[in-house]
This record gives C-alpha cells, sequence and structure tokens, in this order.
C-alpha cells in the first residue's frame, strides 16, 4: 500500500510528464527514434530502379514476371529504462533530490514512448539488479514504473554499472532503445558500456548535483560516503588537500568524458538546480541533425 506522499508524488509527475508530452515533445520523440527495422509489408511488381536484392524469387517464378518484397518500418519497439537506485541519488542541495528528478524525467520519455506505441521495461540496480520489470505498453505500466523508482527501497547501497549493463544484454536479446540514468559515480564500466553501445541504441543520461562538484571552503569537514558510509574527516585549509579533492574530481569526469566518447553513446547532462525540459529538447536537436548527416 502506498503512502500519500508518493502517491501525491506520482499524480503530480503524471500530469506535468503528459503535459510535456502534448506540448513539447508531440513528434519529437518519434522523429528521433524510430523503429529498429523493417518489416514485411507485400509484393509488388518490380519496376526498373528497384533493389535487385528484394526480389521474391518463389513469387516470381509462379507468375513469371519480377516481384519485389515491399518493407515497412517497424515502428514499434522496445525501450528500456535502466535507473540507479544506489544511495547517492537520495543527495540534493536544490529542491529536488537526484532520484525524484530521475522518476520524472523518466516519466516523461515513458510517456512519449506509449505515446509512440511502444513498449517500455525498467531494470533498476545498486551493485546488484534490484528489480527487472518487462516491457508492456499501457498507462498503468508506466505509473507502475514511476511509482519503482520512487518508493522501492533498494537491497544494496552501491553502484555497478558493469553488471547493470551485462545483466540487460542478456535479458534483452533484440536491439532496444536503452536510456541509462545515473549520476555515473563508478568506474570500469567502459568496456561494458562500447559492448552494450553497438547492441543496442544506448543514450546516458548524467545526473548531476551542483554541490557535488563544489570544492568545499576552507576548513575541517567531515563527509560521509552515501554508498559506503566511510566517514572522513577532511582539513581543506590544506592547499594539497584541495588541490587533491580537485584533481580526483577532474580526473573522474575526464574517465567519463572518454568512457562517452569511446562507445560512441549519446550523452545527457541533468541537473538539480537546472530546468531539463531545456536539455532535452537540446538533445532530440542534435540527434535530429546527426541523424540528417547520416541520411
Amino acid at each position: 500500500m502506498l503512502n500519500s506522499d508518493i502517491l501525491s508524488k506520482i499524480k503530480k509527475i503524471e500530469l506535468r510528464s503528459k503535459k510535456l508530452v502534448d506540448d513539447v515533445f508531440s513528434g519529437k520523440y518519434h522523429s528521433v527514434f524510430k523503429g529498429q527495422g523493417l518489416e514485411f509489408s507485400e509484393v509488388r511488381e518490380y519496376v526498373p530502379g528497384d533493389d535487385v536484392r528484394r526480389i521474391s524469387w518463389n513469387v516470381t517464378a509462379r507468375r513469371n514476371k519480377p516481384y519485389i518484397k515491399k518493407y515497412d518500418e517497424e515502428r514499434e519497439q522496445t525501450v528500456m529504462f535502466v535507473v540507479d537506485l544506489s544511495a547517492s541519488g537520495q543527495f540534493g542541495s536544490k529542491n529536488i533530490v537526484k532520484n525524484d528528478l530521475i522518476a520524472e524525467l523518466t516519466a516523461v520519455l515513458a510517456f512519449s514512448a506509449l505515446k509512440n506505441s511502444d513498449r517500455a521495461g525498467l531494470l533498476t540496480f545498486t551493485d546488484i539488479v534490484e528489480q527487472y520489470i518487462k516491457p508492456k505498453k499501457n498507462k498503468k505500466h508506466i505509473l507502475r514504473l514511476i511509482d519503482i523508482i520512487l518508493s522501492y527501497k533498494p537491497q544494496n547501497k552501491k553502484t555497478n554499472i558493469e553488471n547493470a549493463l551485462k545483466s540487460l544484454n542478456r535479458l534483452c536479446k533484440r536491439k532496444a532503445l536503452v536510456f541509462l540514468i545515473s549520476d555515473f559515480y563508478d568506474e570500469n564500466f567502459d568496456r561494458m558500456l562500447k559492448v552494450t553501445a553497438k547492441k543496442h541504441d544506448l543514450v546516458c543520461i548524467k545526473v548531476s548535483d551542483p554541490k557535488e562538484q563544489e570544492i568545499p571552503k576552507k576548513g575541517l569537514f567531515r563527509l560521509q560516503d552515501a554508498e559506503t558510509g566511510l566517514v572522513t574527516d577532511i582539513d581543506f585549509s590544506s592547499r594539497i588537500v584541495r588541490e587533491e579533492y580537485y584533481k580526483n574530481l577532474k580526473l573522474h569526469e575526464k574517465y567519463l568524458d572518454d568512457t562517452f566518447k569511446t562507445a560512441k553513446t549519446d550523452v545527457m547532462n541533468i541537473y538539480t538546480d537546472k530546468p531539463y525540459i531545456s536539455e532535452l529538447i537540446k538533445f532530440f536537436k542534435s540527434r535530429q541533425e546527426k541523424a540528417l548527416k547520416h541520411y
């Protein structure tokens, strides 16, 4: 039984998401996320200029003149949301914690998928796969996915993106549109990200809070790692300590940039202190431009 706070959150997210889909993203999702293949439609008589590789030799033999197979774009596709529910997702220095922002973002994309007649599924993870929900195509199912992101209590706190992607590739045999949503506080997942990007249409959505990238002011600070529980006293009065802290932040950002670039995956950066709508619109626009270049 859901408590009233969770129900209220789900209702607000549903209303806000559906309004955005209808008012802002109508048509955008459809134009940038095309079906993953072609399905047979019918045969028709060959005309000069047709691709000879599509000739149906069986029909041609029966009718004594060449016929080709006609294919239509396979519009319906599977959309998988691979969502990080590790403990760092409960952080938020502004009006919203990262996890709530992830739920709303998932809702917008899932309702866009539903409007496009696509099936949506969910895989949540920490350093294990917490839950796997098979793809379906109805409003009740989308609301269930949002509920899980908001209210599910994970068994573990740490993050293992490599393990999550391995499980996804095992569970999803056919090519899917995959949204990997995380703050990406993890390492050693570069090889598996590359493998997944080759198998699926992979979009990485990095959710961040501005405080996470700020170097604390001078003084003694007690920091606790949300995922390991480790408490450390750090004296930021020391220039060496500040420089080391900054260096580690930069090294991780470089690792992520290099990993995304090598995997050739699309990346969206979403922040708790900025509207995500503009970032989504920017992403759709860049995706459209990329598609036109390949055309």
